[in-house]
């Protein structure tokens, strides 16, 4: 038997474990006799909710998050955490603290705003919304005009944003919150565009300081996401700096980046101290690592001697169906995470 079909027979043993025995202490002592299952990985690799459920069913947080744990993942991302009912997000906080998992990123800004001209153009065009419990961002009705700008407006509305990011990141014990500043306004010069948006982050980032947060932003890339301010981490360097703030840093997606930019690793040194949170997904398809050109073994390689020890958020889906599929996804990570 060779290593890959070794691994793959021993996850298989102790994910299907945890199914026949229905509960999460179970799916612990199911793989205690397994170290390739139980034992941390190298870099704190963050799966979210949906890469367990075909082991323990959709919406059962605390089982999902012990299967995590017991295959040694020991971070979550949530990008819609901010979104959930506060008895989610009570539930899914309360089974990370007894795990000693950490919370990873959840959006603060982002979520049904990526067509937005808020920050580039202070263009009211969003607002956060909350119905029984549960906060969205909806497209202001009616739609303002293409030139209307409304400064105070558009800082009413991110103070707001910033309030209930707050209230969530205290709830949840989590640190880092994803930011994207939405899309270009075409009736402005860029240079005007990115002083509007580096003034509406430091206000956002005054707002986070005092409580230890950090905002992060995240680049995506132009082929998926036309139209955005931000698509490279070069530029998103730059705002950093401008920014000057320790709440403000950057969130490197390296599949955004190997399709907007490429040469990954080169980017990624020179952003180096700007650069707390990495994510990661294959290009192309956006699935796990090793499904398709790039080479995480190397850049985790890279991540690991420079000392890293932030999340690494597996934003990404899974190349195969079913629990064959979720063992391959942890087998895949066990390869990559092997690069000593």
């Amino acid at each position: 038997m060779n290593r890959r079909e070794f691994n793959k027979a021993t996850l298989a043993a102790g994910a299907l474990g945890t199914v026949a025995a229905g509960t999460a202490q179970a799916a612990q002592h199911e793989t205690a006799n397994s170290p390739m299952s139980k034992s941390p990985f190298k870099l704190k690799y963050a799966p979210h909710f949906g890469m367990g459920k075909e082991h323990v069913g959709r919406g059962n947080f605390e089982d999902e998050l012990q299967f995590f744990y017991d295959n040694g993942f020991r971070a979550l991302e949530d990008n819609r955490m901010m979104l959930r009912p506060l008895d989610e997000q009570k539930r899914i906080s309360k089974k990370l603290d007894q795990l000693g998992m950490e919370m990873g990123v959840f959006v603060a800004f982002g979520i049904g705003a990526f067509g937005s001209r808020a920050l580039s153009g202070n263009v009211l065009d969003i607002q956060l919304v909350e119905e029984n419990g549960v906060v969205s961002t909806r497209t202001v009705s009616p739609a303002p005009r293409r030139n209307e700008r409304d400064q105070e407006g558009v800082r009413a509305m991110l103070k707001a944003h910033c309030e209930r990011a707050i209230e969530t990141a205290k709830r949840c014990n989590a640190k880092w919150m994803t930011v994207v500043p939405g899309a270009i306004d075409a009736s402005l010069d860029r240079e005007y565009q990115l002083l509007n948006v580096v003034d509406h982050l430091k206000y956002m980032a005054g707002m986070f300081e005092p409580h230890g947060l950090v905002m992060v932003l995240e680049p995506l890339n132009f082929y998926n996401h036309p139209n955005l301010f931000l698509e490279r981490v070069q530029d998103a360097y730059v705002v950093c700096k401008m920014v000057n703030s320790p709440s403000c840093k950057i969130l490197n997606d390296l599949y955004h980046q190997q399709i907007s930019v490429g040469n990954l690793i080169p980017n990624m040194l020179d952003c180096w101290d700007e650069t707390p949170y990495f994510q990661v997904g294959d290009n192309p398809g956006r699935k796990e690592p090793t499904t398709g050109e790039i080479n995480y073994k190397n850049i985790f390689k890279v991540m690991h001697e420079k000392g890293f020890t932030g999340i690494v958020g597996m934003e990404h889906g899974i190349m195969e169906k079913g629990k064959a599929g979720e063992i391959r996804l942890i087998e895949a990570y066990r390869e990559v995470d092997d690069f000593s």
